[in-house]
């Protein structure tokens, strides 16, 4: 990130939006740094690991590689304060997430941008917010274990002004929509895992192409 792309995010984004961004952004770089270890942030605060040093450790390098976003990562506080957040569940739980839209768990060795390629598409699992919690901890963990696609994310507790409802909405990521096989194939393993009722499936195409924006357009590939 130069620093012309940090002025640009500083005209587009309020002081606290800005600051939430940066905690999305570290919380990234501690999930990378975790998967290179062969571990998950949501472990280390599961089996009470040494988050504190984690956040120390790990801020000092963020610090390093995106300055820019450092003054506003600290509106958070110190490394420890940023910890505990981690401990109540703060990118971690759903439910108890308040700075960020969405959390996200990618299949270990695949690329975080994979998610987000055209050719790529998702099931969608709404469920209501008494649900989420351990909805999200069956798919991030099936997710983690190679049973799905290339990754997942859930919306959280955060206000979202585009929400119609309550439900949230948990996403199932496969690599290549017209791969009918291997849709389908994750589709049958979100079964196994009690997901039963009809859902569809959405192409990364489509939502981009604006088929989505128009109120009370559905647009589905597949139902099942």
């Amino acid at each position: 990130m130069t620093a012309d792309d940090f002025e640009i995010i500083e005209e587009e984004f309020p002081a606290d939006e800005l600051a939430d961004l940066a905690f999305g952004m570290f919380t990234i770089f501690i999930e990378k740094h975790q998967e290179s270890q062969g571990s998950f942030l949501f472990r280390e605060v599961e089996s009470g690991g040494d988050i504190d040093g984690l956040s120390q450790k790990l801020m000092q390098d963020f610090t390093t590689e995106y300055a820019p976003l450092a003054d506003s990562l600290r509106r958070f506080g110190t490394a420890q304060e940023i910890a505990d957040l981690y401990r109540f569940g703060e990118g971690i739980i759903p439910s108890k997430t308040v700075k960020s839209y969405w959390i996200q768990q990618d299949k270990p060795g695949t690329s975080s941008l994979a998610t987000g390629a055209e050719e790529a598409g998702k099931w969608l699992i709404f469920v209501g917010p008494e649900e989420v919690d351990a909805a999200w901890q069956k798919v991030r963990d099936a997710t983690i274990e190679g049973k799905l696609g290339i990754g997942a994310k859930v919306s959280t507790a955060k206000e979202n002004e585009d929400s119609h409802d309550d439900r949230k909405v948990i996403y199932v990521f496969t690599a290549d929509w017209a791969d009918e096989p291997d849709v389908m194939r994750v589709r049958a393993e979100l079964k196994e895992l009690g997901f039963v009722d009809r859902i569809g499936y959405k192409r990364n195409l489509d939502t981009y192409a604006g088929e989505y924006r128009e109120k009370g357009k559905r647009v589905a590939y597949y139902s099942v």
